[in-house]
Formats: structure tokens, C-alpha cells, sequence
């Protein structure tokens, strides 16, 4: 039994120091010719007693062990609670461990409640300016059907309150996506009805930068969450558009993935293994100054939640293809 060789090992300069007592007891006997038979039963004696204390002593070791083994597992489980201490110095040990327990739990709670903090904040701010965006792109609606001759120069500051407010459902998303508990709903959907949402809200920008879109009906169920895969899909239409001067952007189903293709400027090969790292923009994103290197972070770990998988395949200077595994 394992808590045997435990025990011994543990106790070893004890039953040491017992065989050489039996040792030196016997070379006295021997020197001193004494009768045999009462150093035998005297010795027999010492080691009928300390048999007794050695077993008892084993079995209080083995109750201990696997008390302090269940504590073990209790612990964590969220089960915090010592075995009785059997000595003082025991007792300054589960006192320690108290004072650091009691001292860990203060600061999760102190962390906990920073992150919520942070997260009830930001999760207002970005509630609070939406509404002042939606109010400029109104009258900025109004504005354009009175004076026609500054219509383009609208028409552009339309384009970037549409990216503040992209970069404030990116932030949004990021603070739910990191909270403790998230929002997924699983359950079928028509794949074409989410590709549809992302592609009516990026309309004014293909029209804007006069690309084409090519895309048919997939026909096609996925087991997903509809709000998050649209925000998927529609960072992946915002880096199309971004990195593509001119051309076509393709969305389509093959083998079993669906891929959103691009002819824009493309990813260079040392850059491609990291393209859905935290902050990691590359050189295309160096070069454009405005990267923030989230969005495609953002949608790594949404899909990653999800139970899907994306995978980047790219040219330079030929274009990119994302293409997400359900």
C-alpha cells in the first residue's frame, strides 16, 4: 500500500535510530555476557511496543493523508475548510494558509470589481454616443435635400460616421466578448439571411468605392448565433473594402466553407500567421495608419466560442480569402 512506503520514508531517522539502539543493546549483552534470556524478552518487549505505536501511529498518517486529500479536492471545488490542527505548530500553518486564502479572495474581488466597473463605463459610453451619431447622420440627411452643392462633401462625412459607429460596435462587442458571460444563442439558422444583414449595411460603401459585389443565394443552414456571426461577417466585409482599391468582393459557399474573397492589396506571406493576433496590424496596416489590429482578433475568438474555425489565404497584390469552417 502506497501510504506505507509513504510512512516510512517519512519516519526513517526515527526507525534508524531504533535499529541502532537494538544493535548497541545487543553488543552490551554480548560483552557483558548477560543472560540471553531476559535481554531477549526485554528486547522482544521494546519491539511488541514499538510495533503497537509504529501501526497505530501509521494509521493516524494514512486518516490524515487522505483527509488532507479530500481537503485537496474540496479546495478546488470551492470547498474550503482545514482538518482539525493536531499540534500548535499546525495550527500556525492553517493560519497561514487562512490569512493567504482570506487575502486571494480580496483581491479576485477587488479585480472583479475594477472589470465590472470598466465594463458598466465603456458599455455606457458606447450606448450614450450612438445616439449624437444618429442624430448627426439625420440632420446631415436633412441638410443634404436643402443645398445639393455640398451633397459629396456629406455624402464623406456619412462614410466616417459610419465608421465611428463601426468602431463603437467593435468596442461593444469586445466588452461583452470578454465578459464572464456571454450572450450566444445556438440554434439553426438560413446562412443567407445573416450573409444579407452584412451585406445591407456595407451597401453605401461598395457604392462609395464603386466595387462590385458577387454573390448568390448559398442555400445553406448553419447551427450558429445569428447577432455575433453578422458582426463576424461584417468586420470581414470592412477589411474587404478597406484593403480593395478596385474590383470585386465574392461571397460563396465551397467545400463546405464560406469564404469571403477580395482582389485588394493582400497579405504578405510573414505576415499571414498572425493576422488574428491582439494588435497585430502587419504591414498593410503600418502602411494605412488607422488599423487597430481587433477586428480580425475579434473575429478569431467570436468564431472560436462559436465552435467554428477561420482560416486566411492570401496573394499579395492579388487579394484575400477568408474562409470560415461551420
Amino acid at each position: 500500500m502506497w501510504w506505507i512506503k509513504e510512512y516510512v520514508r517519512r519516519n526513517r531517522q526515527g526507525i534508524f535510530l531504533y535499529l541502532a539502539f537494538v544493535m548497541i543493546f545487543a553488543l552490551v549483552t554480548f560483552l557483558y555476557q548477560l543472560p540471553l534470556e531476559s535481554a531477549g524478552y526485554a528486547g522482544g518487549l521494546c519491539t511488541v511496543l514499538g510495533g503497537v505505536v509504529f501501526v497505530i501511529d501509521g494509521i493516524r498518517y494514512r486518516r490524515k493523508t487522505e483527509a488532507l486529500s479530500w481537503q485537496l479536492e474540496a479546495v478546488k471545488n470551492g470547498i474550503e475548510h482545514l482538518p482539525r490542527p493536531e499540534d500548535e505548530q499546525e495550527r500556525l500553518y492553517q493560519e497561514l494558509l487562512e490569512i493567504s486564502r482570506q487575502e486571494r479572495v480580496n483581491q479576485v474581488a477587488a479585480l472583479l470589481k475594477e472589470k465590472k466597473d470598466v465594463i458598466d463605463y465603456f458599455t455606457l459610453w458606447t450606448h450614450q454616443i450612438k445616439t449624437p451619431i444618429a442624430a448627426m447622420d439625420l440632420l446631415l440627411q436633412q441638410e443634404v435635400s436643402e443645398v445639393q452643392k455640398i451633397y459629396e462633401q456629406n455624402k464623406q462625412v456619412q462614410a466616417e460616421l459610419f465608421k465611428i459607429e463601426q468602431y463603437v460596435d467593435m468596442v461593444l462587442q469586445y466588452l461583452r466578448l470578454t465578459d464572464s458571460v456571454n450572450d450566444f444563442v445556438l440554434q439553426e439558422y438560413d446562412l443567407d439571411g445573416v450573409i444579407r444583414q452584412a451585406v445591407r449595411k456595407y451597401a453605401p460603401m461598395f457604392i462609395r468605392k464603386k466595387l462590385s459585389l458577387e454573390y448568390e443565394p448559398v442555400k445553406t443552414k448553419v447551427v450558429t448565433d445569428e447577432k455575433w456571426m453578422v458582426f463576424v461577417l461584417e468586420q470581414l466585409l470592412s477589411n474587404a473594402i478597406k484593403y480593395t482599391a478596385v474590383g470585386t468582393i465574392r461571397i460563396y459557399v465551397k467545400s463546405g466553407c464560406l469564404v469571403v474573397e477580395d482582389t485588394g492589396i493582400g497579405v504578405l506571406p510573414e505576415d499571414l500567421p498572425r493576422i488574428f493576433d491582439k494588435g497585430y496590424t502587419g504591414y498593410n496596416g503600418r502602411n494605412d495608419k488607422k488599423a487597430s489590429g481587433i477586428g480580425l482578433y475579434l473575429v478569431k475568438e467570436i468564431l472560436s466560442k462559436l465552435g467554428h474555425k477561420i482560416h486566411a489565404e492570401s496573394v499579395p497584390g492579388k487579394g484575400t480569402q477568408m474562409k470560415i469552417l461551420f
